[in-house]
């Protein structure tokens, strides 16, 4: 039948957050006195739930106590930094607006907790655009298993190879495709040549022009 919904990250896809994430992983490591082995360690992050984010990031296995410990912690300096709220990405509205107009379902599906979630895109005055929104605790398993995909299609009830996501981040766009989805990426995060060898059509960076079909 074609594509018929849209699920959306929200970290750098509906919310311009990328950088308060990086503020807040870099303040954790700095607590922790831990040198990052790149220059670019955040990369590792982007998409990831931040319990399985930790190890990566650390270098060495972690137990689930001390990743929910540390996730936690870099959770309250996220949250400290954004405290004044956050930029939605350009044109995101707009676009969900000719959505709304087109009756196209549209959804949400990301790494972070339900609580910021839908904090963000309430300050924002987005939260009512979405018919679903699956989120870190809603999952067993973060991107980029599929997990979180195929639960926001089926809370929307579309075929999850009927449904086109927009996604930043390499995990995500792995996750999407692998649940059978088209994928447009957004360059906030990643180059289009590193979206590009994950897997999109095509990329984006941002929303102004973008419209429906997509």
């Amino acid at each position: 039948m074609g594509t018929r919904a849209v699920i959306f990250d929200m970290d750098g896809v509906l919310v311009d957050s990328n950088a308060h994430h990086r503020g807040a992983w870099r303040a954790l490591l700095d607590e922790l006195g831990v040198t990052p082995a790149q220059p670019e360690y955040w990369r590792l992050t982007i998409g990831r739930p931040s319990t399985e984010a930790v190890p990566l990031l650390l270098g060495r296995v972690v137990d689930i106590a001390e990743a929910h410990r540390l996730a936690d912690r870099k959770l309250e300096h996220y949250r400290r930094l954004s405290r004044h709220g956050l930029p939605a990405v350009r044109g995101v509205s707009a676009f969900l607006d000719e959505l709304a107009a087109q009756s196209v379902p549209c959804a949400v599906a990301t790494s972070a907790t339900r609580v910021d979630t839908d904090l963000l895109l309430n300050r924002l005055g987005l939260l009512e655009r979405f018919a679903a929104v699956a989120t870190a605790e809603d999952v067993r398993r973060g991107k980029p298993d599929p997990e979180v995909y195929l639960l926001a299609a089926r809370a929307i009830r579309i075929e999850p190879s009927d449904c086109l996501v927009f996604e930043d981040a390499i995990v995500g766009v792995q996750a999407a495709r692998r649940a059978g989805m088209r994928v447009i990426g957004v360059t906030t995060a990643h180059s289009e040549t590193e979206l590009r060898a994950a897997g999109v059509e095509r990329v984006v960076a941002d929303f102004e022009g973008v419209t429906w079909p997509a």
